[in-house]
């Protein structure tokens, strides 16, 4: 592997699209033999004071570049955020106030240096250019996009359709955050896939001012607690940077199996398979314990860990009560676990208390009725069903 393959690897983990990876491979390759960092751009509205582990998976992506050595600017758009991002929304925004906006920007910096090397980050405001921006060159600006190719934009689609209003201050929105490519110069810009429309106005802009077009790479919304819905505070979901370490650590150890491998792709650079060969309780507290430490320290996050375990011991699953059941140390659907442990009549009752989210597997709910145990020699579980029915699953080797 090249460094350019071994850079790309690294830009690419988690990604949804590049747009395109052949664009990206030649501006790694020219950075490597002009010795010129690429300039990574993306940019955060300060439409609110706390960030979340939903806003970081780009700032994670901003970090990964930062590794192999490009520029990467953290642009917060006070000028943009005064308009009001119209992105995935079905009626206009609530414009922000300058004050409002000032003042969530000071938390943004704060935050977001737990992650990035504040030695190695430029922070920049769009108001820096757009607050100089004549009448004139902002007529200049908008002649290079058409009504119609703003219709096109999804949400700008429905609600035309819909005859629900659209302001005209909010077509300018995609046009203002394409300007910033062109203000940066950026040859990347990152964004979540919500954006990828205003992210390819940017290219779009730069080529009409005579600049080579900026790569775009957008990556996923990073789903919230509930597994289900994109991590948001309005939906209760979330996990904020600035939350209480015990807090965070238990919304974390709250989280799905299968979110809980999102997460590590995303807000990580852990060797997933090797993340895998464990157990999914160890993996999780691994999980828990390097978010908590990266925002608290590692001492906050040792205390949160100890407090959990102590917490899930004690009174999560009472084992002095509980049932203990061998089985033969092979495969074993959950469902059948269920039943051989007596803590459901029948295999159908089981799968029932699945579905209703009554399973509990080492202290994660269980949602899949079609589970099945790998049945390791000397393995033991933790089964909780209902409120009440405790059981310890050891699988043995048959004799």
């Amino acid at each position: 592997m090249n460094e350019v393959q071994r850079q790309l690897a690294l830009i690419a983990r988690g990604a949804v699209e590049i747009i395109s990876t052949k664009e990206l491979e030649d501006k790694l390759a020219a950075s490597l033999k002009d010795r010129r960092p690429l300039r990574i751009k993306a940019g955060f509205d300060p439409t609110a004071p706390d960030l979340h582990l939903g806003h970081t998976v780009l700032i994670h992506k901003l970090k990964h570049f930062q590794d192999l050595g490009h520029e990467v600017i953290f642009l917060i758009g006070d000028f943009t955020g005064m308009i009001g991002d119209p992105s995935g929304v079905s009626e206009t925004r609530k414009p922000l106030t300058k004050e409002e906006v000032r003042q969530n920007a000071k938390t943004y910096e704060r935050q977001i240096f737990k992650i990035l090397d504040p030695q190695r980050t430029i922070i920049d405001f769009n108001s820096r250019w757009m607050n100089t921006l004549t009448a004139e060159q902002l007529i200049h600006l908008s002649a290079h996009y058409s009504v119609a190719r703003m219709l096109e934009r999804d949400d700008f689609h429905k609600r035309y359709r819909d005859q629900k209003p659209i302001s005209i201050h909010e077509f300018l929105y995609p046009l203002v955050q394409g300007y910033d490519s062109v203000a940066l110069e950026a040859d990347v810009e990152l964004g979540g896939t919500d954006q990828k429309f205003n992210l390819l106005v940017g290219r779009e802009l730069q080529r009409a001012y005579g600049q080579s077009p900026q790569v775009v790479l957008t990556m996923p919304l990073l789903e919230g607690t509930d597994g289900a819905r994109k991590m948001s505070k309005s939906l209760g979901n979330y996990i904020a940077l600035e939350d209480p370490p015990g807090e965070m650590f238990g919304k974390l150890m709250s989280i799905s199996d299968t979110l809980m491998w999102r997460y590590y792709e995303l807000l990580t650079t852990e060797d997933l398979n090797a993340i895998k060969a464990t157990h999914p309780m160890e993996a999780k507290l691994n999980l828990a314990y390097t978010i908590v430490a990266r925002y608290h320290g590692p001492s906050a996050a040792a205390d949160a860990r100890a407090e959990f375990r102590r917490k899930f011991s004690e009174r999560e699953f009472p084992a002095e009560s509980a049932e203990r059941k061998v089985l033969s140390a092979e495969p074993t659907p959950l469902v059948v676990v269920i039943a051989k442990a007596g803590l459901a009549p029948s295999k159908t009752e089981a799968r029932r208390l699945i579905a209703q989210g009554g399973v509990e597997l080492d202290g994660e709910k269980v949602t899949d009725g079609d589970r099945v145990l790998p049945g390791e020699p000397g393995r033991e579980y933790r089964l909780k069903v209902g409120k009440k029915r405790f059981a310890v699953i050891r699988f043995e080797a048959k004799s």
